[in-house]
């Protein structure tokens, strides 16, 4: 007799413990969106637009470190001077803000 009680307290406590299991995933989730996946894609955002709108005249940073001035801008590359009669041309991805600018001390 003392069995079966117990197997009918566990039947009825079963459902709560998967409704707070469930909700419990479904808090990481959410908390897991809000602190990594949202402030990347914003991130991610902001750089494309970074790239969008580059123009002549800009100045940037290669992801390598080296700093120049944008001379000219195709589709997909740009030209950047380095130094006086040095000009490379880069894809518009290894190109990020120029930190000085980005802090408001430029």
């Amino acid at each position: 007799m003392n069995t079966l009680i117990i197997l009918l307290q566990e039947v009825q406590q079963a459902p709560k413990s998967m409704w707070s299991s469930l909700i419990w995933i479904l808090l990481l989730i959410v908390v897991f969106w809000l602190f990594f996946i949202r402030p990347q894609s914003k991130k991610a955002k902001e750089q494309q637009k970074f790239r969008d709108e580059l123009k002549k005249g800009d100045k940037v940073v290669t992801i390598g470190g080296f700093h120049g001035k944008i001379t000219e801008v195709k589709e997909h590359t740009v030209m950047v001077s380095l130094a006086p009669d040095v000009e490379v041309e880069l894809e518009k991805s290894a190109l990020v803000q120029n930190a000085s600018q980005v802090g408001g001390q430029g």
